[in-house]
């Protein structure tokens, strides 16, 4: 048995390697340009303190600074790096698909790095901002704001990241709908265990307040209704002959009434 698996774990081990190595290279040109990109993630944050929000942005440590260059040149290096790691997931996962599966490699790359992006550039421009806003004002004609770098910068990847990530939703129920592993069906049927989900997720990416929580769930329970039309277009489930007697049965009464 293992003898069989030591040529896939090979084959995932090249592409592991390939991944990292993109980003690494990826993540020395950033590094470069770190106050740049440093600048345009805490814009959403600088631009409520001092405005609208009583409050100050510091660094808490002798090295906080360091290890913030180096998070943000990483994470600007992960999102240039997105179109390769998809592109060596699929790379990985194809032998074993038919040849008709293989097709999708294109739609599932492009369509699958687009998601991404949108969901990093929503994240940021529309439910971070409006977060931070709302959050630091509560309470703050009692009491002033010291935000960290760090303790911003955890806060903006787990959000940021996880809009990215949730934003793939469609594009991977449209690739299981291809190779015939789920259908609008069953995700109608799975519909109120996820919700449940997604309000677990949105209450680990969110703060901890209900109304926060709520606004990352309604996204999340959109792209779940779009991902449930993509598989009716994919891959819909085969009308049950129950259903379809069911259908004849009303259509001829609705016939004999008029």
């Amino acid at each position: 048995m293992l003898e069989d698996l030591k040529p896939h774990i090979q084959e995932l081990r090249k592409r592991l390697l390939i991944s990292i190595a993109v980003l690494f290279v990826a993540f020395g040109v950033c590094f470069s340009f770190w106050e740049e990109i440093f600048a345009f993630i805490k814009m959403p944050l600088v631009s409520v303190l001092g405005s609208e929000v009583r409050g100050k942005f510091i660094a808490s440590g002798m090295i906080e600074g360091i290890f913030i260059a180096m998070k943000s040149a990483l994470f600007a290096a992960l999102v240039i790096s997105v179109p390769v790691i998809f592109w060596q997931v699929w790379i990985f996962v194809a032998p074993g698909l038919y040849k008709h599966e293989k097709k999708v490699v294109v739609p599932f790359v492009f369509f699958g790095t687009m998601m991404f992006f949108i969901g990093v550039v929503f994240s940021y421009y529309t439910v971070l901002p409006f977060l931070i806003k709302n959050v630091l004002l509560f309470g703050n004609n009692q009491f002033e704001a010291y935000i960290t770098a760090e303790n911003y910068f955890r806060f903006f990847i787990r959000l940021v990241i996880g809009f990215g990530i949730a934003f793939e939703l469609p594009v991977l129920c449209y690739f299981l709908g291809k190779v015939g592993l789920i259908t609008d069906k069953s995700l109608k049927d799975f519909f109120k265990y996820a919700i449940v989900l997604i309000f677990i997720i949105a209450a680990i990416i969110a703060p901890p307040d209900v109304i926060s929580q709520i606004l990352l769930a309604i996204p999340l329970t959109i792209l779940y209704g779009i991902s449930i039309l993509v598989l009716k277009w994919t891959n819909p489930a085969p009308i049950l002959i129950e259903e379809l007697e069911e259908a004849n049965k009303d259509d001829s009464k609705g016939q004999n009434e008029a």
